[in-house]
Formats: structure tokens, sequence, C-alpha cells
């Protein structure tokens, strides 16, 4: 039976020199990103997720602390950009500055995992733990997405580094942590899960460790575990105390993890987030979508809670009445996890590479088929590897609840590129002490993995997801020939995609082809009858052209679907007011002022429509 024998006598000892080495080298990596992130187009966002944080954030810096109902979306974010903003002014390259720092820290972490778990082996084998780590660590450096969701408003360096943080705790040979300790990791992971909530996916590791420390006095474990949830309890508390005592809308931490739950399980699911009929993409157009039919589902106002439930609900009524089926998009789900495919909503990275922005370097799919052999002969060779695996695994079941992305499944990146680097490394040494047995399990191990990860997705619709989303930023940009090409290529996959030729419409639009602009906004309403967008977009392309009862038509559909949209209520009092029915126009902008009382807009509107009263 092999022994545990030490790899390098001093590898358990953190130098100074070599972190700061590290620290420093990834750091800069991340500056160069970050300072050709400001001569491109995505250093100020407008659309998707980082514009919903930045948005929030001004709104939060100019007087809106608090929400009346509660948060729907997870806060901690927004709010950490706000302070930021109120300190060095509303800028995102500090926010990104300090990802930066954030994402080079994460490379130091991945080290020393490394130099820890791998310095004692069952095996008289040599294998250098610190190479491993300085491999791994590099490895991190140039893997592409930490490359780009280091330096855009996204919280996800945030949530990775603390994840990995906690790991290397737990790791460590010396000892594992205490009750105190373990209080303390656990309000860090309450805080770091205002921000993103599968950071609590970390959870079980320190009650495993707090099990493994106290198992020969079980009733000195009791304690520690209480400490654990009490530190969550600590943590999270910014969101629960708002959510119950301020707005008095009872949820622990934000409303929209129903409409999550409910993305990533319905009979359309995909195991990505494949938004069902109704719901536009986006993080702040889905929200709103979200509350729009919910209350028009149940015919009346709801508070944040009540949304939730809704939607929570429609999802475990799909799980138990196709129980079966639920069964294959979690396999779906597990395969979508490991698959090099790169399902990125934002499309942040693709973006990036083609603007030069990021350098080349590894992907998921390489690190992936790569770590699946560093994982078996970690398990048999170094024991404390173990927990590196089981963290890899909580991240992956923690998704299995929603959806995969790019950005939800970088958390499991560190571990991965760890095992990759150990694998390698085993192989290395077996080459030159010509073990043909142990290379020949390993490649094997590889060939099996690479065959699973690269296994190609045939779905038409995931191939034209960078392209839709490259289109739509390049339109936003007015850049309208970048937007032409991309959504050509969107289109050539998915020609009945309501989304694609919705932006198809506003880039006629945009070219002033009204006619070809009017044709596409009528196609997306044979894909989504219920399309606001297109019922808008008519009504504005009627009204220019003076058709005030046809553009009076599509307002009053376009608000049938969307009661609570405040541009649908202004564009409609327009047309009320071309039409001389001056009353009528006064209460839809008094609707909309109601909705969104600090549009100008809206207000000159209204003075306008009163002075012509008098």
């Amino acid at each position: 039976m092999p022994t545990l024998v030490k790899s390098d006598p001093a590898a358990g000892r953190f130098p100074l020199g070599v972190g700061l080495w590290l620290f420093l080298s990834v750091f800069a990596l991340r500056l160069w990103a970050l300072s050709r992130l400001t001569y491109s187009a995505f250093l100020l966002p407008s659309r998707g997720d980082m514009h919903f944080y930045n948005d929030w954030a001004r709104q939060i810096l100019h007087g809106q602390f608090s929400q009346t109902l509660a948060f729907y979306g997870l806060p901690g974010y927004a709010y950490l950009l706000a302070f930021l903003y109120k300190i060095f002014g509303e800028n995102p390259f500090v926010p990104g500055l300090l990802q930066a720092a954030i994402d080079a820290a994460t490379a130091v972490l991945i080290y020393q995992i490394s130099v820890e778990a791998f310095t004692e082996l069952r095996s008289t084998s040599f294998t250098n733990a610190r190479a491993v780590g300085l491999i791994a660590a590099l490895g991190w450096a140039i893997f592409v997405p930490a490359q780009a969701y280091s330096v855009v408003l996204m919280p996800t360096a945030w949530f990775v580094l603390v994840f990995w943080f906690v790991v290397w705790r737990i790791v460590r040979r010396e000892a594992s942590p205490s009750g105190l300790e373990c209080f303390l990791l656990s309000s860090l992971i309450g805080l770091t899960a205002t921000a993103v909530a599968t950071i609590l996916a970390i959870v079980p590791l320190i009650l495993a460790a707090l099990v493994l420390r106290y198992r020969n006095s079980a009733r000195r474990l009791f304690v520690p575990i209480v400490l654990v949830f009490l530190g969550i309890a600590l943590g999270t508390s910014p969101c629960w105390i708002h959510n119950y005592f301020i707005a008095k809308d009872p949820v622990a931490l934000s409303a929209h993890s129903g409409i999550n739950f409910w993305i990533g399980n319905n009979p359309d699911a995909n195991g990505y987030p494949r938004f069902p009929p109704g719901l536009r993409a986006g993080q702040a157009a889905m929200l709103e979508d979200s509350v729009t039919q919910a209350e028009v589902a149940l015919g009346r106002p709801l508070k944040h809670a009540e949304i939730s439930n809704y939607w929570s609900g429609k999802a475990k009524a799909f799980v138990r009445d196709n129980f079966s089926a639920w069964l294959k998009l979690l396999a779906r789900k597990l395969r979508n996890f490991w698959s090099a495919f790169q399902y990125d909503d934002l499309s942040i990275i693709t973006s990036l590479r083609e603007q030069g922005v990021i350098l080349p370097g590894l992907y998921f799919g390489i690190v992936a088929a790569l770590a699946v052999p560093g994982i078996f002969l970690g398990l048999w060779l170094a024991p404390r590897s173990g927990w590196i695996l089981a963290a890899i695994f909580l991240s992956m079941f923690a998704l299995l609840a929603v959806f995969i992305t790019e950005r939800y499944r970088l958390v499991a990146a560190p571990g991965l590129i760890i095992f990759s680097a150990f694998g390698l490394s085993i192989l290395w040494q077996s080459f030159i002490a010509r073990e043909i047995g142990t290379v020949a399990v390993y490649l094997a191990l590889l060939v099996a993995s690479t065959i699973f990860v690269a296994w190609p997705h045939r779905n038409p619709s995931l191939w034209a997801l960078d392209a839709y989303n490259s289109g739509w930023q390049a339109l936003e940009s007015n850049n309208l020939d970048l937007a032409e090409k991309k959504l050509a290529i969107a289109y050539a996959y998915v020609p009945d995609n309501s989304e694609t030729l919705f932006a198809l419409g506003n880039l006629r639009f945009a070219q002033n082809d009204r006619e070809a602009a009017q044709s596409f906004y009528r196609a997306v309403l044979n894909f989504d009858a219920q399309h606001k967008g297109a019922f808008n977009n008519l009504g504005v392309l009627a009204l220019d052209a003076n058709d005030y009862p046809t553009a009076e038509q599509w307002f009053r559909r376009a608000e049938d679907v969307d009661p609570r949209n405040a541009k649908t209520h202004f564009l409609l009092a327009k047309t009320l007011l071309a039409k001389n029915e001056r009353a009528s126009a006064r209460t839809e902008i008094e609707a909309a002022i109601q909705l969104e009382p600090n549009q100008r807009e809206f207000t000159a509107l209204k003075q306008q429509i009163e002075q012509g009263s008098q």
C-alpha cells in the first residue's frame, strides 16, 4: 500500500517572493487589458447585465438608496459600484482596476492551493508542487474568460476570489478551520452572496471540514455549525433586513430567483438561459417582463415576493408534471457545464477578443479536457486534492437548478486548471521515468475526456448567440456596417428568431429604410404575437408618417402587453395630442410621469398639452 511522502520538503511554506511575482505579473496583464478597454466601445456599457449594474449604481448614487419593494436583482455589486463612484467619480475604470488586482490575487491563491494539495503524495514518484502551482497560476493568467470578466462591470472576479479563498483555508495541511474562522468565512460568503448567490454552494465544504475536525466529539460540533449559519445570516443581512423590515416584502436575498428558476426549468429550456416567449434577453428587460407577465396573469399588482413565487411555482409544476423530461434536462446541463462550447450570454468574451482588448489563451474546453486525467491521478496520488474536486462539483451542482453560462461556470475554472497542471506534471515525470503504464492511463483518460468535452452542439440558435449580441452592440454604437455583418450571420442561423428579426428591423430603421424595418417588425409578430417592442416601433413608424390612427392602434396593443411601460404611455400621449384628443393625451402622459417622474421630455409634453387646453 503506497504511503504519503513529501514531494518537496519546502513546498508547504509560502514563499512571499513567488506570490508577489505572480501577483504583479498577472496584475500587469490585466492592466494591459483594462487600458485597451478604455479605448474601446465597451468601457461604458449600453445594454445587458453590465448596464443594469451601472444604471443601478448611478440611481443609488443619486439618492435612491432603498427600494419600495424587495430587491429584484442582487444588490451587493451595485452598492459597491455606487460607493466607488461616490469616491472616485462615475468612472468604470476604477472598479476595473480593483478587479484586476482581485483577479491577480486569485492567481496567487491558485498557486498556494496547488502547493498545499500536492506537497504530500501517495507515491515515491517526484513531482514539484511549486511547479504545478506556477503552471496553474500562469494558466489562469492567460485563461480567456478570466481576462474578460476581470475588467468589465460584473461581480464575477469577486465571486471567484472569495470562493477559492475559502477552499484555500480548508485545504491547508496545518489545521482545518476552527469554529471562529468558519464564522468569519461564512460571514464573507454571506456578504458575497448579496452580489452572487451561488457562492453559497461552498458552505457544504466548510461544514464537511468541521465534521472532520470534530469527528471524535459530536457535542463540540454543534457550536461551530451554529456559528457558520450565524455568519451567513450576518453577511446577507443587508438584503433580508431591507426586504423584510424596510420594504416589508419577505425575500431572503433577491426576488429574481423565481424567474431564474423558471428560465432554467420550463418546457423550452435547453440548459442555457433560453428565454421563454414573452421574456426579452438582458437583465433589466427580462426582469421588467417577468413583473409584467406575472401581474397580467394574476390580474393585480404584486409584491416582488409574490412575483418570485409565481415563477418558481411554474417551474416546480413543470418538474412535477414532466419529471422524466426534467431529468433529461439535468443531464443536458451537466453536459453543458463540461462542454467546450462557450455560451457567453453577454458575448463579452468574443467582443473583447475581436477588438483586441484581451489576449489569446486558454478556453474552458481545453482546461476541462486536460483536467479529467489530472482529477483521477490527483485523487489517487494526492488525497488533499479531493477538497478541490469537491469545490468544483459544488459549483457545478449549484448551477443545475438554473442554467449554465460562461460566467457562471468560471468559478470552477481555477480548480480545473490546477488539475490540468498536475496531470501534465505527472505525464512529464512519467515520460522521463519511462513509466509506460501511467502514460497510457493518462492518454486514455485524455482521449475520453476530449471526446466528451468536444462533442458538438447542433442547435443553430446556440451558434447564433455571439453574432446576435455582437450585432446589437455594433448597432447601439452606430457601427452599422459591423451590425449588418453580425446580424446577417445570426439570421442565417435562426431566421425564425423574433429577437434577431427585431434587431434587423432596428438596423433598417437606423439606415432610414422604413419599409424594410416595418417588414421585419411585422415578421417579429408572426413568431411572438405579444412583442411589445415591435408594437412600439410599428407605432413610431406610423407616427412619423402622420398615420395617427394606425400609430394609436399599435401603441394600444403595446400598452395591453405592458401597461407599466412609461415610454408607451408617452408615445401614445404624443399620438393623441397629434389627433387633438387632449384629454386622453393628458391621461396617458400623467401615467407616464407617474411611472418615471424624472423624465424631462415627459414633463415637457405635459406642459405642451396643458398650454394647448387653455
